[in-house]
């Protein structure tokens, strides 16, 4: 192995979703950090911001393959920009971590994802939803393949378990005007909504569907929720003050989580950066898989990707969300799944858990998974 391991950093701090890309970035830094304090060596990341620029993404991704030597990349935030990246990467035989929540229907030899697919999130979160409040709801979505791919699966398992959509709308990342999407709403009245917009255009929406329920009660949270699985406390704050209070998030991590690793980690944030006073998944998640990708680089004394993926799947890896078990067959990590409801203090309350539920990224049902039941905590 060359003396310096250099792993890639590709993320972006502008643009519809620069609040995630600046929380992966500071996650990112965190877990050098956190190497580095306890005495690790060796290891250097290299950061390219792609500016929210789809063709900047494959343009970052070859700058630090070819001119710095990456062979392992961290990052990307959207299923557009790992589709973009994924081909150049396949080229080089390098490797793609990639860690946010996506909506599954992938397995690369050249991705590792330690990203919750919908057998993680969204289906976990429909259990604990239809009961509460009824098989009829509203399906929101950004105008691209996360946004389309969710709310495709959401309606096949609603229609198949006799339910009934009643509505689906679409917006592209930025649009913020959502007053033909509130009245549609208003008219439809449906048992909840599953919320797949992102950025200013979810932020957009929440604000005004509190105006609704402020005139109309049917529309509080705790009668027509709101549910997601990629808004992260890193958004909050750009969200009206108090307009998402009382919505509902699924995730493998909240800054809450009461647990002494997570205790013991925030008080390692806090101590590097005073300024962070909620931790998001996005942050969390990026920490573990720069960890991770650092612990097998070191591991194996290699960073070559054939002896990393073999590494990784060799065991479970201790981490801030979890024990990390990547299954080989898939690339996917095992994760933990929690419910989470906004609070007016800029996090999350943790509702409801399940223990880490083994990916099954193509829903074939032949992946382990975790007891059937939610444990309700509050």
């Amino acid at each position: 192995m060359q003396t310096t391991a250099k792993i890639g950093v590709l993320y972006s701090t502008t643009g519809p979703y620069g609040a995630l890309g600046r929380d992966g970035w500071a996650g990112a830094e965190f877990a050098l950090h956190d190497w580095r304090a306890a005495g690790g060596e060796g290891v250097e990341l290299v950061f390219f911001d792609a500016h929210a620029d789809l063709p900047a993404y494959l343009d970052g991704a070859r700058g630090l393959i070819r001119d710095h030597g990456c062979r392992n990349i961290v990052g990307t935030i959207t299923s557009s920009a790992r589709k973009e990246v994924i081909p150049l990467v396949e080229k080089h035989d390098g490797l793609l971590w990639y860690m946010c929540p996506y909506e599954g229907f992938e397995a690369n030899e050249n991705v590792i994802y330690v990203a919750g697919c919908p057998n993680q999130h969204l289906i976990p979160l429909l259990d604990h939803l239809v009961p509460r409040h009824g098989n009829r709801p509203y399906l929101l979505g950004a105008n691209y393949v996360w946004g389309w791919e969710m709310n495709r699966l959401a309606r096949e398992l609603i229609t198949k378990a006799g339910g009934q959509i009643l509505g689906e709308r679409y917006l592209p990342l930025e649009e913020t005007a959502v007053e033909r999407v509130i009245a549609d709403i208003a008219e439809k009245r449906p048992s909840f909504i599953l919320n797949n917009l992102i950025g200013p255009s979810s932020y957009a929406f929440l604000a005004a569907l509190r105006r609704l329920g402020e005139h109309d009660p049917a529309f509080l949270p705790e009668n027509c929720p709101v549910a997601s699985c990629d808004l992260t406390e890193c958004e909050l704050s750009d969200i009206e003050r108090g307009a998402a209070v009382g919505q509902l998030c699924a995730l493998p991590y909240f800054d809450s989580l009461d647990t002494a690793g997570n205790r013991a980690f925030k008080a390692r944030v806090e101590a590097w950066r005073p300024e962070i006073t909620h931790i998001s998944s996005i942050f969390a998640s990026a920490y573990a898989t720069v960890t991770l990708c650092i612990a097998a680089i070191k591991s194996c004394g290699s960073d070559d990707p054939v002896a990393i993926r073999k590494e990784i799947a060799s065991r479970p890896w201790p981490s801030v969300i979890g024990d990390l078990v990547i299954d080989p067959a898939t690339n996917h990590s095992a994760l933990p799944f929690h419910l989470g409801r906004i609070n007016a203090d800029g996090g999350f309350d943790v509702i409801a858990s399940r223990p880490a539920i083994a990916a099954d990224p193509y829903l074939t049902g032949e992946r382990p998974r975790s007891a059937p039941s939610l444990r309700v905590v509050s």
